[in-house]
C-alpha cells in the first residue's frame, strides 16, 4: 500500500527510495542527464522531466536543478530492464523510445533523433553493465543443468 500511495503522490512507476537508491549520489557526476517527455503510468498524459542516469538507476525530476536535497519523482533500476529501443512506430511520434521491464513498457520522447539515440545507447550500456552478474550466473546454472541432463537423457 505504501508503494501505491508513493506512486499516487509522486507519480511514475518507481517504488519509494530504497536504501540502495539513496546511496546513489544522483546530484553528482551523472553518466547522462537531459530533458525527456515521459508518459505517466496511470494518467497517460505527457510530462517533460529531467532525467539522470547514474550507477544503474534512471531517476527523473520536475526540474533540472538537482541537488542532494532533491527528491526524484521516480527511479527505474536498469538491471530490471529487458529492452530499450525506438518506438516511433508504436506511438506515431518522432524521437520516441521505450524501456521494457517484465511488468511494463514505459514510453519517452527525446528532443531530437540524436538525443534519442544517445539515450538508447546510454541506457543500453547501463543495462548490460548492471545485468552482467545476473546473466553470468544464469549461464553457469544453464550449463550445469545441461551437463547433468545429458547422462540421464542418453539412458532413455
Amino acid at each position: 500500500m505504501a508503494a501505491s500511495l508513493w506512486r499516487s503522490v509522486f507519480g511514475g512507476s518507481a517504488a519509494p527510495m530504497e536504501e540502495e537508491e539513496e546511496r546513489v549520489a544522483f546530484w553528482s557526476s551523472p553518466e547522462r542527464t537531459g530533458w525527456l517527455t515521459k508518459q505517466g503510468e496511470y494518467i497517460k498524459t505527457w510530462r517533460r522531466r529531467w532525467f539522470v542516469l547514474k550507477q544503474g538507476k534512471l531517476f527523473w525530476f520536475k526540474d533540472s536543478t538537482v541537488t542532494r536535497a532533491s527528491t526524484p519523482r521516480g527511479v527505474i533500476p536498469v538491471a530490471s530492464c529487458l529492452t530499450v529501443k525506438g518506438a516511433e512506430d508504436v506511438l506515431n511520434r518522432a524521437f520516441a523510445f521505450e524501456i521494457s521491464t517484465r511488468g511494463e513498457t514505459m514510453y519517452f520522447i527525446a528532443d531530437s533523433e540524436k538525443e534519442k539515440e544517445e539515450w538508447i545507447n546510454s541506457i543500453g550500456r547501463s543495462i548490460v553493465q548492471h545485468s552482467r552478474s545476473l546473466a553470468d550466473a544464469e549461464v553457469v546454472d544453464y550449463d550445469s543443468t545441461k551437463r547433468s541432463a545429458k547422462p540421464s537423457s542418453s539412458s532413455d
